[in-house]
């Protein structure tokens, strides 16, 4: 997932499983990416298509707005005033974690029946282009992720960490970056079930829009984007939840290690991001109304 999640996510636990960071603008014009698979990157869609989805899409941006963003307001100020009283603590950050999923499963569920509806509307030739996207898109991460050797994905996995920080709290002390690299080497070859789990979810999409004109696809749909976790294998769930453990513990040390203008940087992070989405337009309408 990307945009305004991972822009969030990054703040509460700087997780490499939620990706990189994003500014708000260019984020919320591409709901479609709240589900783990990007429309645009994946279906050659014709024009009728990219027409209807376009007006669909506005449509649930409106409802995201209206009804989504004033929530997403409030779990940024308790992210807030979680470092600015110092309270940054394990059972903290998995309550907003919590928080976190419950609201992309509220917007998934939400979005849910139009892509049903589009996935059905789709013919054999843009469904085997998308069969072979998620083989490119798998390709491509082999590549990136596995190919190079363990030591070096670890390596890897700390460089980017450490970059991500960079931008939210400012240089690092040496304490905080041996913290980031114990973090990346403790997750070891978490690359593997991570790969092989996207894989897994892939193969039961296709398989389940191979059966799109089903009277089960509506339903097979909404567990591959509601409740992914379900269809997990039992390695991946395993792994996810070690790295989400060793995400907040990561947290949680840096900011006990974290000086005081760390923490302003951060503080002032966050509300750069709630001053974006308070200046949405849509949100200022909804107030209004």
């Amino acid at each position: 997932m990307s945009r305004w999640l991972k822009y969030i996510a990054c703040a509460l636990i700087c997780s490499l499983t939620l990706g990189a960071c994003s500014r708000m603008g260019l984020a919320y014009r591409n709901l479609d990416v709240i589900i783990p698979w990007t429309l645009s990157d994946y279906l050659d869609m014709n024009g009728e298509q990219k027409g209807w989805f376009h007006e669909r899409l506005k449509e649930h941006l409106s409802w995201h707005c209206s009804t989504q963003m004033p929530g997403y307001l409030d779990w940024l100020d308790r992210l807030q005033n979680m470092v600015a009283s110092n309270q940054v603590t394990d059972a903290a950050l998995q309550d907003r974690a919590t928080e976190a999923k419950q609201a992309i499963a509220e917007t998934a569920r939400e979005i849910t029946p139009s892509a049903v509806q589009l996935l059905r509307g789709l013919d054999d030739k843009q469904v085997a282009e998308m069969n072979e996207a998620f083989a490119k898109d798998q390709r491509k991460r082999q590549e990136k992720y596995l190919n190079p050797s363990l030591d070096q994905q670890i390596k890897d996995r700390g460089e980017r960490m450490e970059k991500r920080l960079n931008d939210w709290l400012g240089p690092l002390s040496q304490a905080q970056r041996q913290r980031v690299a114990a973090w990346s080497n403790a997750l070891g070859d978490q690359n593997t079930e991570w790969i092989a789990n996207r894989a897994h979810w892939q193969k039961q999409f296709s398989a389940a829009v191979a059966q799109r004109q089903s009277p089960e696809f509506p339903q097979r749909i909404e567990t591959l984007l509601v409740d992914r976790e379900r269809l997990w294998t039992p390695a991946y769930r395993q792994a996810f939840a070690k790295t989400e453990a060793q995400a907040r513990s990561l947290f949680v040390d840096l900011m006990a290690e974290s000086t005081p203008e760390q923490r302003q940087r951060l503080l002032t992070k966050i509300e750069g991001v709630k001053k974006d989405f308070s200046d949405l337009k849509c949100l200022k309408a909804a107030k209004q109304g």
